[in-house]
């Protein structure tokens, strides 16, 4: 159906948007509860669990309740933990960049500049999700990014070559 030169979604379509968009947001949640726990292992765990356990809770609250993201609460809180994240990715980031780090994975710091950046990209992602109608883009742009980190982990857990070099701290949690 097009409407002026441009393809309108249908209702149907956009309630499997919708679905997508719930889904993506349950399967951040696990992923994020999941990097929350592997971090019990870590030297500043505290920090690091609660780094991941915040995001959690607010995709959670996405995937049952999508309009949560126009609450003055919800919103506070996910702006209040992008700013820190991108802050402190920018500063991991600058580092990693000053060191000539290539294999950003490979290093504890490039970890968890990853997880920064991701955590941030995802709330950024969710960020008034709930005022508009999920549309293509941002469905397809959430399903994108939430294969990524799994698939990442996965290969890391298949290629235990890779994580040879890691501190016995991150080997251990799974």
């Amino acid at each position: 159906m097009k409407q002026n030169g441009k393809a309108m979604e249908t209702p149907k379509t956009n309630k499997y948007f919708r679905i997508i968009w719930r889904c993506c947001n349950l399967c951040m949640c696990l992923f994020f509860a999941l990097a929350s726990y592997v971090q019990i292992n870590d030297p500043d765990a505290g920090l690091w669990m609660a780094g991941y356990a915040i995001p959690a809770g607010l995709c959670l609250l996405i995937s049952f309740y999508p309009h949560v993201t126009e609450t003055l609460l919800w919103r506070r809180l996910a702006d209040l933990h992008t700013l820190i994240s991108a802050a402190v990715a920018a500063m991991l980031g600058w580092t990693l960049y000053k060191e000539g780090v290539e294999h950003v994975l490979q290093q504890e710091e490039g970890r968890e500049f990853s997880g920064l950046v991701l955590t941030a990209v995802w709330l950024l992602l969710c960020r008034h999700s709930g005022r508009n109608p999920i549309g293509a883009l941002r469905a397809c742009t959430a399903a994108a990014i939430t294969a990524f980190p799994f698939v990442a982990w996965l290969y890391y857990y298949i290629n235990k070559d890779l994580r040879a070099a890691w501190p016995s701290h991150c080997k251990t949690a799974l």
